[in-house]
């Protein structure tokens, strides 16, 4: 075989082979961009659940959380003001009422101390506006949590407390606690992650069972975030006992904010849950 003749050949393989690769690489941003979407436009993997976890970013689906300032002075009331922004920069106004509300606003310290539910009223330029006061020095995180055209956010962004910070370590996993002379138990269970868990609540005084009233349009309300980042869990209640439905994403701990109207007072019990691979 002459070298010419060898040379051609070789060029007649490198063209099979370029286009083979080619047709597969065709292929794989074909199903890349043929992928179901989430809620927010992301591309997963067909039959996976949504994700249950909110409240990482400050902004998701078009929609971004503002808030007027990025510090607070310590033990001092203040207006905490904040807005919604669509994706053109405008102050989104709409809400759906989500637990009674159209706004609930959640802060916590870093260390996940401190922790607020406050409901703030709504401006007429469509800001949010509520008065706060951040107790210690640290940084805060704040859920703005709300709901619109049917699809619930959780945003979140920090604020900051200057001042000499003494983080508190989080309290070991535990079933019950106490809370203004009140016993709050969670009943044994096992939470998995990734897997549907109920949390089954009691609240008894010197042993005896204590009536709740309803509280945002349920028997109680609780927040779940996990240690580290924070992350923003949604819960579902039951409008008839203290029971919540939640998914759990990882493994790890997770602390438990459950609030509950006995006695005619608002109370908030605080517990750290364990999560199971």
């Amino acid at each position: 075989m002459t070298a010419l003749a060898r040379l051609a050949g070789f060029a007649a393989l490198l063209a099979v082979l370029f286009a083979g690769a080619w047709a597969v690489g065709g292929a794989a941003d074909v199903d890349r961009a043929d992928a179901p979407a989430d809620d927010d436009g992301a591309h997963g993997m067909a039959g996976m659940a949504p994700d249950p976890v909110r409240g990482l970013a400050v902004s998701d689906a078009g929609l971004t959380l503002e808030v007027a300032r990025r510090d607070a002075p310590a033990g001092r009331p203040f207006d905490l003001t904040f807005r919604i922004a669509g994706a053109d920069g405008a102050t989104v106004r709409d809400f759906d009422v989500e637990h009674t509300k159209r706004m609930h606003l959640i802060v916590v310290r870093r260390d996940m101390t401190g922790f607020q539910h406050l409901h703030p009223a709504q401006r007429a330029d469509g800001s949010w506006s509520v008065a706060a006061t951040l107790p210690e020095p640290g940084t805060y995180r704040v859920f703005a949590d709300f709901s619109v055209d049917g699809k619930p956010r959780t945003l979140a962004t920090d604020l900051a407390v200057d001042g000499a910070v003494q983080a508190r370590p989080l309290p070991a996993p535990a079933s019950e606690t106490m809370v203004d002379g009140l016993r709050v138990r969670l009943a044994d269970h096992s939470s998995a992650a990734g897997k549907d868990s109920e949390l089954d609540f009691t609240v008894t005084r010197d042993g005896a069972p204590v009536a709740v009233d309803d509280y945002l349009g349920a028997k109680g309300h609780l927040v779940a975030l996990r240690e580290g980042d924070l992350a923003f869990l949604h819960v579902h209640p039951d409008a008839d006992r203290l029971r919540f439905e939640a998914m759990f994403p990882s493994a790890g701990r997770y602390r438990l904010f459950l609030q509950f109207i006995a006695d005619g007072r608002l109370h908030t019990a605080e517990l750290t849950g364990e999560v199971e691979r």
